[in-house]
């Protein structure tokens, strides 16, 4: 099986998906970090096709950053300035050929995230 990257947004504060969050993903060597694409969430939170597909995909370390401070913005969500969370910034290992699927469940205070299926 080749191995591929998927996200899926939510809004825990509005318990909705976080449709038009922008995210960039790096590829992490040594101390660079390199761009490789960014994303917007569709509608339903997610991506329209794999942040890393497989005929891209390799194992390492990889750093996602969800622009959440933006979609609070545009949601009209009222934070203080600067506010508490503005990009979120995710890094993890792929240590293998398989899909990992990244979720981040986000508030204006706090997010969380896990490896998904």
């Amino acid at each position: 099986m080749a191995g591929y990257l998927t996200t899926h947004v939510l809004d825990t504060a509005q318990g909705c998906p976080g449709k038009g969050i922008k995210i960039d993903l790096y590829r992490i060597s040594g101390d660079s970090r390199i761009f490789v694409r960014s994303l917007v969430t569709n509608n339903d939170g997610r991506t329209d096709s794999h942040i890393l597909p497989a005929d891209e995909f390799e194992t390492g370390t990889y750093e996602l950053e969800f622009h959440v401070g933006a979609y609070f913005d545009e949601a009209g969500v009222s934070l203080p300035d600067p506010k508490f969370l503005d990009v979120v910034p995710l890094r993890f290992g792929m240590s293998e050929e398989a899909h990992y699927h990244v979720p981040l469940l986000v508030s204006p205070f706090s997010y969380s995230t896990y490896r998904g299926s």
